[in-house]
């Protein structure tokens, strides 16, 4: 027997487009699709308490990685000592502005506004609670919208691992030495995966103002029943309006009407882009290594053949699978996820989810090829020992930094819905039940204990 439980409100699912009733969760409990297990909010025990540690706790670490040395390197008595800003300040002496701007936003930037904006918007809705969504702020609003903007950008992981491959790299070259910023940026980048885990949008939203009911729709209809239209920012159903360009009624972000072949176009032009990108980023030298005088380029796959032979084999298999499978693995799926929907042919539900599943593995491993680039960012910035040893970015990084960025949009763009054109769901809503019930059907779980 289920208990009956006060719902949320209903809202649709981003990954198959099912509408479903979301209940009012407990701390520490999350609710999934019951169509295709997507997760549609999430609640963490303490959440203000937490989420000020943790991000005040990052931003003290984000000021001590830019404070203080982060990097030596020695060769003959010769040293080069870096700082966490000097990567990027060497990517636009050498001409590369685009690569240090990116660096610099991704690692330093956007994560700094991003844990900023986190704790404005949780001291909002401890100041205020739940409010009416009359008023909130304009600000406020635009805040929130911004900040779940950026949030697949931060690639502070992503900058730690490239750090880690390139002290495995040098480390038989010369003497490499950690400074305090090193180890205070290690702390850092756990800190922020931290805090991003921490952040549901839906939730978030919930804190400034309650989703809004539409009369004619109920959980179990779907994009099919084209009686409403899904904000991508708070998870609001919105009436559907012909005749001009919809905003959310609860956030007033721009609304994306759902049309598959329209999103099907841009998806593909992005990926036939990161696919032309990808030849001169394996042709050309991703960086130039001088010594004594003597300049030698190196490609990607140059690179990982010269540590195979030096007997890296760890390092030289985490840059082949991070620069060249990752990226052609990417590109591949993502061209026959397009063209599966383009076909339309199927509708078994399994097939669906199958496809599903590896979309959302496309999506989520796209942004480690950035590792290479970070590679050659903090090398660039390292080995400065003029003509005894240096190393100079190659006109192979910024076609491959385009490459990443642009399999991340195609994949951004594309609406996995189209998976669930032929199929029309059941009357499916949220069960209520606590997990402790152990109902098979029910979508909410608790959260692991962190």
């Amino acid at each position: 027997m289920h208990h009956e439980q006060q719902t949320a409100g209903i809202t649709g699912c981003e990954e198959c487009g099912l509408v479903v009733a979301l209940p009012a969760l407990e701390q520490g409990q999350r609710a999934c699709c019951p169509r295709c297990g997507h997760l549609l909010m999430k609640t963490i025990k303490h959440p203000q308490q937490r989420t000020f540690a943790y991000g005040t706790a990052c931003l003290v670490m984000l000021v001590l990685s830019v404070s203080f040395p982060f990097m030596s390197f020695s060769v003959q008595g010769i040293q080069q000592e870096i700082t966490l800003m000097h990567s990027a300040q060497m990517l636009a002496q050498f001409e590369n502005s685009l690569l240090g701007l990116l660096l610099l936003m991704t690692v330093v930037i956007l994560p700094a506004c991003y844990i900023t904006s986190v704790l404005y918007l949780y001291w909002v809705s401890t100041e205020h609670g739940k409010i009416d969504s009359d008023s909130v702020s304009h600000r406020v609003k635009s805040l929130c919208r911004l900040t779940l903007r950026i949030e697949p950008w931060l690639m502070v992981d992503v900058f730690l691992i490239g750090i880690l491959v390139s002290l495995i790299k040098i480390a038989a070259l010369a003497d490499v030495g950690l400074g305090m910023s090193f180890w205070a940026f290690c702390l850092y980048t756990m800190l922020v995966v931290k805090c991003v885990a921490m952040v549901d949008r839906t939730w978030l939203w919930l804190q400034f103002a309650p989703m809004v009911p539409l009369p004619d729709v109920k959980a179990g209809d779907s994009h099919h029943s084209h009686n409403h239209i899904s904000c991508h920012t708070c998870a609001q159903l919105n009436p559907v309006a012909d005749g001009h360009q919809q905003r959310c009624i609860r956030c007033g972000g721009k609304l994306h009407p759902y049309h598959p072949a329209k999103n099907l176009q841009y998806a593909w032009a992005l990926l036939l882009a990161s696919a032309v990108f990808l030849f001169p980023a394996n042709l050309y030298p991703m960086m130039y290594t001088v010594s004594l005088g003597k300049s030698e380029g190196s490609t990607i796959i140059g690179g990982v053949v010269l540590l195979w032979h030096h007997g890296s084999y760890p390092i030289a298999m985490v840059i082949f699978i991070a620069s060249v499978v990752i990226p052609l693995a990417k590109i591949f799926a993502l061209g026959w996820l397009f063209f599966a929907a383009a076909r339309n042919i199927d509708d078994e539900e399994r097939k669906a989810i199958r496809r599903l599943k590896l979309y959302r593995m496309a999506e989520f491993i796209g942004r480690w090829s950035m590792i290479d680039i970070f590679v050659v960012a903090l090398l660039v910035a390292l080995v400065q020992l003029q003509n005894l040893m240096a190393i100079y970015p190659g006109p192979a990084a910024l076609s491959f930094a385009s490459v990443v960025i642009l399999t991340m949009l195609a994949a951004m763009v594309f609406d996995p819905r189209v998976f669930w054109q032929n199929l029309l769901p059941g009357e499916k809503t949220v069960q209520s039940t606590k997990p402790e019930q152990g109902a098979s059907t029910t979508i909410i779980h608790k959260e692991p204990h962190s």
